[in-house]
């Protein structure tokens, strides 16, 4: 495959792959990582927990041990009828 750098109005853009390979500082070529990345959008269900990175879509086990049922109760809730109880964190 033939690489072409693309210049507009006398600067290059673009992607810099295509006319610099990546590499360190001293011009030696990047070595490749061997961890392994895992989207977490594509885990089951039961492998989710609150340590998995963050998800562009909603899942989670409703069953698993580890769901937080403790909080804050807030004030001024009146005659809620979804819950009283805040989870997360209060900054």
């Amino acid at each position: 495959m033939a690489k072409f750098s693309k210049k507009v109005m006398g600067k290059e853009v673009g992607d810099a792959k295509v006319y610099a390979e990546p590499h360190t500082m001293d011009g030696k070529a990047m070595k490749s990582s061997k961890s392994k990345v895992v989207d977490p959008n594509t885990l089951v269900a039961t492998s989710v927990n609150p340590a998995t990175p963050a998800m562009r879509v909603s899942a989670g086990n409703p069953d698993s041990q580890n769901v937080k049922t403790t909080g804050i109760k807030m004030r001024g809730t009146g005659c809620a009828t979804k819950g009283v109880m805040s989870r997360g964190p209060m900054a």
